[in-house]
């Protein structure tokens, strides 16, 4: 039986495999907001729930020491929490929302897991993102996105963070064994949590119409998780692989994102530390 780590499990997709696995026997850890939406985890066997904001980088802090306190070996990680907001918002820490969800709380989750992955016999960390693109440039001198915000932007730079963070966790974590994946399932009638304008929010009801089934969707996350691809580091769109070198993916890139991400991961342990 498999330990499996679910993070935006209460909704959609997320949901989705959490049923799946569970139905199997395996037990699964499901992070999460909603309090509502998480009470159905209580009904059932093998199911954790945990109610955080994993916009935070304290609660993330918070749930990986929980999660290696009870579960000592975790076989699958999942990442899938997402919010989209058409209007720029920034956490209680002062981080822009959409890279905190979708980008710092990816990170946090993947490396303070990485030894209790490593424990397992094949693991790995399916990052639910949009591999490959490699169009709007990350704003190196401006993450937060303080100028010409709008949403699509700032969760395609959370995509492209995501490709690089699998670069360089990959290449740190290469002796665990663990297998990164970044995977795009496609055009899926999913939850589409967010804060829409109203142009958005009709695209959005386009997408739900026309989108393929949830339980269609997680086909391809099934498929990594049930058997993990041998190397480090790989991706998938669709279920067709695509190369995980080239432009998206340099190195340089991911050294210098991860560099970036240790700093303001300090800067705010400090700050916290400051207040008492």
């Amino acid at each position: 039986m498999k330990t499996i780590v679910i993070s935006g499990g209460t909704d959609g997709m997320g949901k989705a495999l959490a049923m799946e696995y569970l139905g199997r026997g395996d037990t699964v850890v499901v992070l999460g907001r909603d309090a509502a939406k998480g009470a159905v985890f209580g009904e059932a066997g093998r199911a954790t729930f945990i109610q955080t904001d994993l916009g935070l980088i304290a609660r993330n802090r918070e749930v990986v020491e929980r999660i290696t306190t009870t579960f000592p070996v975790v076989d699958a990680l999942v990442l899938c929490a997402r919010h989209f907001r058409s209007t720029r918002a920034e956490t209680a820490e002062g981080i822009e929302s959409t890279f905190a969800l979708e980008y710092l709380s990816r990170y946090l989750l993947s490396h303070g897991l990485a030894d209790a992955l490593g424990r397992a016999e094949r693991p790995v960390v399916v990052n639910v993102s949009g591999p490959g693109v490699t169009k709007p440039e990350i704003r190196w001198h401006d993450l937060s996105l303080t100028r010409g915000y709008d949403g699509v932007t700032a969760q395609m730079q959370a995509g492209r963070a995501n490709d690089l963070l699998g670069v360089a966790f990959a290449a740190e974590h290469a002796a665990s064994g663990i297998s990164t994946v970044l995977l795009n399932p496609g055009g899926v009638s999913t939850s589409f949590s967010g804060e829409y304008d109203a142009a958005t929010a009709a695209h959005v009801e386009a997408l739900k119409r026309y989108g393929k089934p949830v339980e269609e969707g997680i086909v391809p996350i099934i498929a990594r998780i049930d058997d993990p691809p041998a190397e480090p580091l790989s991706a998938f769109v669709e279920g067709r692989r695509i190369a995980v070198t080239g432009p998206g993916f340099e190195p340089a890139a991911a050294n210098r994102l991860a560099e970036v991400t240790r700093r303001l991961l300090a800067d705010e342990r400090r700050r916290r530390g400051s207040h008492g």
